[in-house]
């Protein structure tokens, strides 16, 4: 019966160890979705992954737009994937590889106001059961949205996406050899 009990207890870590917390990102820290945000420098130290939310605060009279590659290297604002406005949008990455995030105000844009977000992704990693949703701000009044002064660049849980990779198969199967030794 013990024995039972450590298999048990070792295929539990072994999933534990395999387990991402999704996290959400006020996109530029404290500053926001801003003119005077560095943008690059905010998230050149970031990793970001599928199942991650990008949270973008900002005035109500600035948008956000989600662009195609080519449309951010030359800030076109008119040809857009997905248009947000509001001041409070969450974005849930759904895929890998490179999104691109651009002002809805093309002199913004120019000046800067534009973020490249990489995002790593593997064959078995799902988005988050509980991702909140994109939101445009029009079917909510203003009492809804949170006051652009309380921007944290704090990364907070907004869910679990597993992740498997080479590290975790590695673990899974230490541990599954020590089970097995333990169990004879």
């Amino acid at each position: 019966m013990a024995k039972l009990l450590l298999v048990c207890g070792l295929v539990v870590l072994g999933f534990a160890l395999t387990c991402y917390a999704a996290t959400t990102y006020t996109v530029g820290g404290n500053s926001g979705w801003d003119i005077s945000t560095d943008l690059p420098t905010w998230a050149s130290d970031k990793k970001f992954v599928v199942g991650d939310v990008l949270w973008f605060q900002y005035s109500s009279s600035n948008s956000v737009n989600q662009v195609t590659k080519e449309n951010y290297e030359g800030c076109n604002t008119t040809n857009v994937v997905k248009s947000y406005t509001g001041g409070n949008t969450t974005v849930t990455l759904t895929r890998p590889g490179d999104w691109y995030f651009v002002s809805g105000n093309k002199l913004y844009c120019l000046g800067g106001m534009k973020l490249q977000v990489p995002v790593q992704g593997n064959q078995l990693s799902y988005a988050p059961a509980s991702a909140p949703q994109s939101s445009t701000g029009s079917d909510e009044g203003p009492s809804s949205l949170q006051n652009p002064s309380s921007k944290s660049n704090i990364p907070t849980s907004a869910g679990v996406s597993i992740h498997g990779g080479s590290d975790h198969v590695l673990v899974l199967s230490m541990l599954g050899t020590l089970a097995a030794m333990l169990w004879m």
